[in-house]
């Protein structure tokens, strides 16, 4: 199919066009990138229009893709980055979120490694849980010795992945994850407590309703050998919780994940209990499971009624279905690294369906992001895409059949048809909404003027062009206020601002650890899968603000959450300086 006029042609910012020309474009064998933006969507277009080519006329198909086209170079939707890098081109792995069993055994465990590299190698992230592994100094029948436990595996997989790149452009991301009751778990804790442990993880503790029962109720609760079944000790539920939320406090981690309330939600819990997430948190996913992820720019949004901003919700009504059918196709051109994710991938066929730019709706709609009306706008937001979406995966149900493993599943018991076990989810979108230009995921503004760190050694630098736009409109002296905005994460203090604009950019150091969760709980009413979303602290912040966060979060249905002081990790994806950490 030969590339006719497209339109419309996509206008990427200058940021976007250097992450595209080092991470998406195509190149040839000596690293000259060989071809444009538009050639690169117009690559993935074509090639996830190609899923329908057994069932549709070949006009069809190039009507669909001129659609997926529109719908990416407007910017008003992008899938996850394997996509965009892979569509169309050899390797063709267009997922991203992936999790692997780790059971207990050294065949096991090395089969996890290897499957690991191969994901990591096809661009995706991976999870997995380490609650299955015996615990320190458990005895070995076969060789009479003692094992080294989930701690020193664990360091072997953050080994493993310093040494793979993904497809040349960026080093994989883990999640690794421990249940509260496994013998080993205050050594967990305590990992990422040492300077330059396990760099290549994100860790979270597998936190059970029963313990939460137990630190609310100030008892003691059991730790349990996975291998035999039975309580090695116990501990008080509080001193373990204290412990968590200091190394929390400390660095950011762990963060913790909600077992019940995730399997509560669980939609195929006859083929088993999920124990593990990818990376950023919000894919829970059985063993071998994967999830391709797509996000709308909900900046993009807007129309004027009655003279003010509203959100334009006919023409998000218009874009959801695409969204999802794009997305549902891309299931089925994804050539996966593993055949046994395949199988299991196909078996529930789930696809999450986000948003990113949501900071920057707030602020065109003139809504300050820690207000009851922008946790009103969140919620009416992600219910409208949640309903929205579930009828496009019923819709394409009745067109071309439920997901395989939907008899025995709780939508069956609920009598709901879809094509997907989930459609929903809030990914953080890091990349993508740099290339959208806009706001990542459900977050608010990190600063007026944030340093991106993409790939190593690559800073991009980015003042807000909407606090830009109303600065000039005010004619306040731009040159101090761009060298002002590099120095500071918050402007509140800067009175010679007005106040009504300070208001209007308040950034995560502005806003109440309570709002945070409360944010990420409206967008988890009307997720299926999680959310992904990062509860930033000021320095000042302390350990008890991380304690009353984790409480809250699960009293609220979070399924999970990290939380980030500033100045506590020595590298930080986001700065507001090249200079200056926020």
């Amino acid at each position: 199919m030969m590339a006719p006029p497209l339109r419309p042609v996509p206008r990427f910012s200058r940021n976007a066009r250097l992450v595209l020309r080092q991470r998406y474009l195509a190149k040839n064998k000596l690293g000259t990138v060989t071809e444009s933006p538009r050639m690169m969507l117009w690559r993935i277009a074509r090639d996830i229009a190609s899923a329908e080519q057994h069932s549709s006329s070949p006009q069809h198909l190039h009507t669909l893709a001129h659609k997926f086209y529109a719908l990416m170079a407007s910017l008003v939707f992008l899938p996850n980055s394997p996509t965009l890098m892979n569509a169309g081109r050899p390797l063709q792995q267009l997922s991203a979120c992936f999790v692997l069993p780790v059971e207990d055994s050294l065949e096991s465990i090395f089969e996890a490694l290897k499957q690991q590299a191969l994901v990591h190698q096809s661009g995706g992230g991976t999870g997995f849980s380490f609650s299955r592994l015996r615990p320190h100094g458990d005895r070995i029948a076969t060789t009479g010795g003692l094992a080294s436990g989930p701690i020193s595996f664990l360091r072997l997989f953050n080994v493993v992945t310093d040494v793979i790149k993904q497809g040349g452009t960026r080093r994989g991301a883990n999640m690794g994850v421990l249940r509260v009751d496994h013998p080993d778990i205050l050594a967990f804790i305590d990992l990422k407590r040492q300077a330059g442990e396990m760099n290549n993880f994100n860790l979270s503790v597998g936190l059970t309703d029963q313990f939460l029962q137990a630190v609310k109720r100030r008892r003691t609760y059991a730790l349990i050998n996975p291998r035999t079944g039975q309580t090695v000790r116990r501990l008080p539920a509080v001193s373990v919780f204290d412990r968590l939320v200091q190394a929390a406090w400390e660095s950011g981690e762990p963060g913790v994940l909600f077992l019940g309330t995730i399997n509560r939600t669980n939609p195929t819990p006859h083929l088993g209990s999920i124990e593990a997430t990818n990376p950023c948190g919000e894919q829970p996913l059985l063993p071998y499971e994967s999830c391709t992820l797509g996000s709308i720019n909900v900046a993009r949004f807007i129309r004027l009624q009655r003279g003010s901003p509203a959100i334009d919700y006919d023409r998000l009504a218009a874009v959801i279905p695409l969204a999802v059918r794009f997305l549902d196709n891309v299931l089925d051109r994804t050539t996966f690294p593993v055949p046994l994710i395949e199988t299991h991938t196909k078996q529930t066929r789930k696809i999450g369906l986000g948003i990113m730019g949501f900071a920057d709706l707030l602020i065109r709609l003139g809504i300050p992001y820690d207000t009851d009306e922008a946790l009103r706008i969140a919620e009416d937001l992600m219910r409208f895409i949640q309903s929205q979406a579930h009828e496009a995966s019923r819709q394409l149900a009745i067109e071309r059949g439920v997901f395989p493993a939907y008899t025995g599943s709780r939508l069956q018991a609920e009598g709901k048809i879809r094509r997907h076990a989930t459609v929903t989810t809030i990914a953080p979108t890091g990349t993508i909404s740099l290339l959208a230009d806009c706001s990542s995921g459900i977050e608010p503004l990190y600063g007026i003027n944030v340093v991106h760190t993409v790939m190593e050694n690559v800073h991009l630098e980015r003042p807000h062009p909407e606090f830009l736009k109303q600065a000039r409109a005010r004619r306040l002296p731009l040159e101090r206020l761009r060298d002002t905005i590099r120095q500071y994460e918050s402007i509140q203090h800067l009175t010679w601002i007005p106040e009504d604009m300070r208001r209007l950019f308040v950034t995560a150091h502005d806003i109440a650890p309570a709002h945070h969760v409360r944010m990420q709980a409206a967008f988890q009413k009307y997720s299926d899968s999680g959310v992904s979303k990062t509860i930033n602290l000021p320095p000042s912040a302390t350990p008890q603000d991380v304690a009353q966060a984790f409480l809250l979060a699960h009293e609220l249905g979070c399924k999970g959450l990290t939380v980030y002081r500033s100045g506590t990790r020595a590298q930080q994806v986001l700065v507001c300086s090249p200079l200056l950490p926020c």
